[in-house]
């Protein structure tokens, strides 16, 4: 068989999705999008988020000017039988107060902890981000692969009706016994029973793939194959290691959660320290109808400043057990940190050489398809002169189709493996499916 008519085997299933996939088709950075404003699991993320940048904003309050506003108004009743006095006197007043915390260590640890916090935050909202792409990109591959299984089974089911008519006629002519006849009916019930099964498969791929981008219509459009099987850049597994101690989200994560540990043992310690606070406070004060002694109206003005001091002396061992606790959550986070550096790097190197593995599967497969081919016409001349009976036909076409079934899943995990790498370094981002966003052969 010539190059060209192999290639034009190859992309045929390929030509068949970008037809069925036509004008309103979507691509996959397309879909993404609609998957960021529908996926609960990423709202839910970044409404945390959220929720903890304001917790930091609760947190800096400590270290900020205190204000506050009292009054009242009361009225009063008052007699006296010697000398005889009896009078009714209301009174007013207002008081501003304002503190200003000069030394509080524990509210600094804990303002320093928020900021962690965030960090802590944004590093789960950046793994939900990377596991969305992961998910929308792998139910629109699966979509991809069940059309494309699905168009298989149909070209499969096509050659052996095509062999059953052909062993029909040679049995009718008597060339052929009934045996061909029966044997290429089995073979085509049983296609039948596939493209039965790959029909459901597409219609399940689908429904999960709407479910997740919030539509009803999701058509994907075919990838780009030499997008697809280029070579991971860096083409080097330990690169990819390094990258993935500096940018991991779960290494952050980890990271954050120690950092956060250690300002909680501050946060203890500070129990022996003092406090200093700046207060202050202007009063007014005011008889309309006198006071108890005068009959006179009288109004008065106060202020105050001045620095109060507090030292904690002895409070039952409480802060001394609670630096004890606080120091062994922080021994528990760097044992986290230590786990998820050594996770992220197993959990890389696996990914990489999954990819490279992925690759070599391909080009494989893509040979094997080539002797398939080969094979099956082989079979065909074969069976035409007498050298070979019809079973060695419909062997060698369910072998071709096969191989051509595990070939195109084959490309669809080399591109998984290349996003889960980018996944595991934790430097996976939208842009990355910005190549995929154009169809091609």
């Amino acid at each position: 068989m010539n190059p060209m008519a192999t290639r034009a085997m190859r992309i045929l299933p390929f030509a068949l999705v970008a037809l069925a996939g036509a004008a309103g088709a979507q691509s996959l950075p397309e879909l993404y999008q609609a998957a960021r404003g529908h996926d609960a699991a990423f709202q839910s993320a970044r409404a945390q988020y959220d929720a903890t940048v304001f917790r930091a904003d609760q947190a800096l309050a400590g270290l900020l000017p205190q204000l506050g506003l009292q009054g009242s108004i009361s009225r009063s009743d008052f007699e006296n039988t010697a000398p005889f006095v009896d009078r009714n006197f209301g009174t007013r007043s207002a008081t501003v107060s304002a503190t200003q915390p000069l030394y509080r260590p524990a509210n600094l640890a804990l303002w320093e902890q928020s900021r962690r916090q965030i960090e802590l935050a944004q590093a789960q909202l950046d793994a939900a981000g990377q596991d969305l792409i992961v998910r929308v990109s792998q139910a629109y591959v699966d979509v991809l692969a069940a059309r494309e299984t699905l168009a298989f089974v149909r070209a499969q089911k096509s050659a052996v009706s095509e062999q059953l008519a052909f062993a029909r006629r040679n049995f009718e002519v008597g060339t052929a016994t009934i045996t061909d006849t029966r044997e290429a009916q089995a073979r085509y019930d049983l296609v039948l029973a596939q493209e039965i099964q790959a029909e459901n498969e597409l219609r399940v791929r689908r429904l999960a793939l709407d479910t997740l981008v919030g539509r009803a219509d999701a058509d994907p459009v075919p990838l780009p194959l030499d997008v697809v099987m280029a070579p991971p850049a860096p083409n080097d597994v330990e690169a990819w290691v390094r990258l993935a101690e500096e940018a991991s989200p779960t290494i952050r994560q980890a990271r954050s959660n120690l950092d956060v540990a250690r300002l909680e043992t501050e946060r203890a310690r500070a129990g022996h320290k003092p406090t200093v606070d700046l207060t202050a406070s202007r009063g007014t004060t005011q008889n309309p109808g006198g006071t108890a002694n005068s009959a006179i109206s009288g109004r008065t003005h106060s202020g105050q400043i001045g620095v109060t001091f507090n030292m904690p002396l002895f409070a039952g061992f409480a802060t001394q057990n609670r630096i004890r606790e606080t120091l062994a959550l922080e021994d528990r986070a760097q044992a986290d940190l230590d786990n998820a550096r050594r996770t992220i790097a197993q959990a890389t190197r696996a990914a990489y050489f999954g990819v490279v593995s992925g690759a070599g599967q391909v080009r494989a497969l893509e040979a094997a398809e080539t002797s398939s081919q080969s094979a099956l016409e082989a079979n065909r001349l074969g069976y035409q002169v007498g050298v070979r009976i019809n079973i060695d036909v419909l062997n060698s076409q369910s072998q071709l189709f096969q191989t051509k079934r595990d070939l195109a899943v084959a490309r669809y995990n080399v591109l998984m493996g290349k996003l889960r790498l980018r996944q595991a370094s934790g430097t996976l981002t939208p842009d990355d499916l910005r190549p995929l966003g154009t169809a091609g052969g």
